[in-house]
């Protein structure tokens, strides 16, 4: 979907919010199916098909390479940054995520491997100005980052104002794309109602996002089923979705990817990778 203004966002909010919440009914026994008419309603509103596809046994490997090794305490020290960066080369992490200022010395550690670097922007309150948070995106980038995971204005999607929401996400994927770097949006679900995680998603698709994020990991909560599934109705196929905050072994793992997640933020990550080695997974791992 393309040049949507604020007003044409409301049929599609309407449409999904009222089908997600009728089906998930903050109950925890949610089950990411719906039915051909339930996805028909959603695409004539202006979204994509979802798909979820079950089946296939996957590995330890496999668990790893959806996880971002995540450090992004204020109190890391250098040491700290070495361990995540071994660990994510030995384990075959998706990245290791870390805080603007280690972006470089990591990509130090992790020279000669395939595990990118990936940083934050306008972490973790989303409060910078864009053009801010479009700069520190470069300077990032220029240090060696691979991938960006920026927060969105959160107040101006409370206060209604979409617009000024989707040109923020743009500036910093447009920043991030001219350099061929993934762009994830974290929409700080804790701090949103169901109608504004739908529109922060749908601004999120309409400025180019790679990936819609559940947290930060410094609010009030961190990722939920319920609103990863939701996440994932909205965006259809088109994006990622990234759990992030409070994931903290296989089992959460699990749940998330059931319920449409193909990334996961976890400062865990090598005990969810262990964990793996010894549970049977019948899901097929997505690459988005």
């Amino acid at each position: 979907m393309a040049n949507l203004s604020n007003g044409n966002y409301e049929n599609l909010v309407e449409q999904i919010t009222d089908l997600v919440l009728a089906q998930i009914d903050g109950t925890d026994n949610y089950c990411p199916s719906f039915c051909s008419a339930d996805v028909q309603r959603i695409v004539d509103a202006g979204a994509s098909r979802i798909g979820i596809v079950l089946g296939e046994t996957a590995t330890a490997h496999d668990w790893a390479s959806l996880i971002d090794h995540t450090l992004l305490k204020p109190e890391a020290s250098e040491r700290d940054i070495k361990k995540l960066c071994d660990e994510a080369a030995q384990y075959g992490f998706a990245s290791v995520c870390v805080n603007p200022t280690w972006v470089k010395k990591a990509g130090e550690f992790l020279r000669g491997t395939n595990v990118p670097v990936c940083t934050v922007i306008g972490f973790p309150l989303g409060a910078t100005i864009s053009d801010v948070k479009a700069y520190e995106t470069r300077r990032a980038i220029f240090n060696g980052a691979r991938e960006v995971d920026m927060v969105i204005n959160i107040g101006a999607l409370k206060s209604g104002d979409d617009c000024t929401v989707e040109d923020d996400i743009r500036t910093v994927t447009e920043a991030a794309h001219e350099n061929g770097i993934l762009c994830k949006v974290i929409i700080e679900t804790a701090l949103l109602t169901d109608e504004e995680k739908v529109r922060a998603c749908l601004a999120s698709k309409n400025a180019g996002a790679d990936f819609v994020k559940t947290s930060t990991g410094f609010a009030k909560g961190g990722a939920t089923v319920n609103d990863v599934a939701l996440m994932r109705r909205v965006v259809g196929k088109d994006l990622g979705v990234k759990a992030s905050g409070g994931v903290k072994g296989i089992e959460d793992a699990k749940a998330m990817v059931e319920a449409g997640a193909t990334r996961i933020g976890a400062s865990v990550g090598v005990k969810i990778a262990q964990e793996a080695s010894d549970v049977k997974s019948n899901i097929v791992v997505e690459s988005y």
